[in-house]
């Protein structure tokens, strides 16, 4: 539980850091799901 903390605080400081429009937020977004949802397996 606390690793997966961990990669969602990291995951979130790299989507508000990386995009510039809302667009860009959207996918980086979608991305950081779909690496929680991989590590989830």
């Amino acid at each position: 539980m606390k690793k997966l903390s961990l990669l969602f605080l990291l995951l979130a400081m790299m989507t508000l850091s990386a995009c510039n429009t809302i667009e860009g937020m959207g996918k980086d977004i979608k991305k950081g799901g779909e690496i929680i949802e991989k590590a989830a397996k």
